[in-house]
């Protein structure tokens, strides 16, 4: 009795960690997944400023030559500073130059700031996300965290949708099949099972040698 409740103990301490490990593997696999299909985003500075709303660009732009108006007719006036224009010492040209610099200085981070919000809820748009949650949730992160909404978005927004090399339909970066086609769009090595790019002669994490008469989603398909 006492030999069948050991060899139990042990085939249960051997058996644990085979049962967790696939859990971890898979889930570990996808976050890598996620960030290979990412690295393979190609970005540019001009596209992705077009993004931004004309709207709200051109909101931004009348809302500044109105504070420029504003502020400058204001202390032209003296009406701020009993009469005087501000600053005390200054010319009234003088100072209109330096308001127009100040309302400058002001308005230049003020308008980034709502291009940068703008910007989110394009992006999560075209990515499939939620846009107006996500739009919500960094401008009511804005008063207390500053820019930790902005930082959480760009950390953990999803990769860019893309055309199915088959088919040209637009597919998720998170599927593995084209829904249209049933086309692989995650092809894998044979021999270590990880994502491999079309056009690949060999692996690139393992080094095994791909078809070369193939692509390399052809060679994901025929293994799977």
């Amino acid at each position: 009795m006492n030999n069948r409740a050991k060899n139990n103990n042990t085939i249960k301490v051997s058996t644990m960690p085979e049962y967790q490990q696939p859990v971890s593997e898979r889930f570990t696999e996808k976050l890598r997944l996620i960030r290979f299909r990412m690295k393979q985003e190609q970005f540019r500075f001009m596209d992705e400023i077009r993004l931004v709303p004309r709207r709200l660009v051109i909101s931004v732009i009348t809302l500044f030559a109105l504070s420029q108006v504003i502020a400058i007719t204001v202390n032209w006036s003296g009406v701020a500073n009993d009469g005087a224009s501000w600053p005390p010492g200054y010319t009234q040209a003088e100072g209109a130059l330096i308001m127009a610099g100040v309302v400058t200085g002001i308005a230049i981070p003020a308008a980034c700031l709502l291009f940068l919000i703008g910007y989110v809820n394009s992006d999560a748009k075209r990515r499939g996300m939620h846009s107006t949650l996500w739009t919500l949730l960094v401008i009511i992160l804005l008063p207390a965290y500053l820019a930790t909404g902005f930082i959480i978005y760009f950390l953990i927004r999803e990769p860019l949708p893309y055309k199915c090399p088959q088919c040209g339909s637009t597919v998720s970066a998170r599927f593995n099949y084209c829904p249209e086609c049933k086309h692989n769009l995650c092809p894998t090595c044979p021999d270590c099972r990880r994502e491999v790019r079309d056009g690949d002669h060999y692996c690139p994490h393992c080094g095994y040698e791909l078809a070369g008469t193939m692509s390399a989603g052809q060679t994901g398909v025929q293994n799977d």
